[in-house]
């Protein structure tokens, strides 16, 4: 798993941060949020509800496939990041030999009660039902149920990547 770089997708609310931010711990490969790659004009679209189109996420891929080419070469990432599209996932796998894609499934009653309680974050619980209406399960991805607690989800995903 060296140098390897490990996506961690899914819908707002699922847990990418959270588990990202342990993964790393666990296996001290860096942790990037991709909602920090963020423009401040995309931010400020999302902070008064509207989603954002496809247009609006085409620099911001971009930015996170550099992200993750830099990062291939030195020592791997853990990289969080929607990627709800598989056009989405295509861009930030060029140049990426053989990245690693875990994605969070959960429910939208679940993800939505975890979205109403977070502070300080811009993206708004009303913009959920558009990420679902955009979301393409990927094909090939790990699948890992948002139901079991962050730790058993880094467990698992450690077991099934032989990180340990």
């Amino acid at each position: 798993m060296v140098n390897r770089i490990i996506y961690i997708m899914g819908v707002s609310g699922s847990g990418k941060t959270t588990v990202g931010k342990l993964l790393s711990q666990k296996t001290a490969i860096p942790f990037f949020d991709a909602d920090d790659q963020h423009s401040k004009a995309n931010r400020e679209k999302m902070e008064a509800g509207l989603p954002l189109n496809d247009g609006d996420r085409e620099e911001w891929l971009e930015s996170i496939n550099r992200l993750a080419i830099e990062h291939a070469a030195i020592n791997g990432a853990i990289i969080a990041c929607s990627a709800l599209k598989e056009k989405y996932r295509a861009v930030l796998n060029k140049g990426i030999e053989k990245p690693v894609w875990i994605f969070l499934q959960g429910d939208y009653a679940m993800i939505s009660e975890r979205m109403k309680s977070r502070v300080n974050h811009y993206m708004p619980a009303s913009l959920l039902q558009s990420q679902f209406d955009i979301l393409e399960i990927p094909a090939g991805a790990l699948s890992i149920s948002i139901q079991k607690v962050p730790s058993e989800i880094v467990e698992l995903i450690c077991e099934r990547l032989g990180l340990l």
